[in-house]
């Protein structure tokens, strides 16, 4: 089995999850500025979003290791691989994800990120369909 493939892949979810994160609500607030995507408003799309920062919270809160994160390092040691070592594409992914600060630094980042997402949610509420 190609268990460094397997923790490469796990890796790259991981990273678009947090595209998907912050990029969900950078895109939610400049399509209701600009009025042009309507499709961020569509009530499947803020909730998936809700749902994945809300998610991200909890874990903090707790004191969970993102089960992504765990995955991609239990993959890693199965392939007798290091941890953060590898190709260019991987260490450049990693080095988007990984910062050295203390727990409550993320957790108080992640806190503040998911209050702006409910921000976004009151000031621009999702629809049920989107607007023509």
């Amino acid at each position: 089995m190609p268990y460094l493939l397997l923790a490469d892949l796990v890796l790259a979810l991981h990273v678009a999850v947090v595209l998907f994160v912050v990029g969900g609500l950078a895109a939610i607030v400049l399509g209701n500025l600009l009025g042009r995507w309507p499709v961020v408003n569509t009530l499947r799309f803020r909730v998936a979003h809700l749902a994945a920062i809300a998610i991200v919270v909890a874990e903090a809160w707790a004191g969970v290791v993102c089960p992504l994160t765990t995955l991609e390092m239990a993959l890693r040691a199965r392939a007798g691989a290091a941890t953060y070592a590898g190709g260019f594409v991987q260490h450049w992914l990693q080095g988007l994800l990984y910062y050295e600060l203390p727990a409550w630094a993320f957790t108080t980042a992640y806190t503040v990120f998911g209050l702006a997402v409910l921000a976004a949610w009151a000031c621009w509420p999702p629809r049920r369909r989107a607007a023509p």
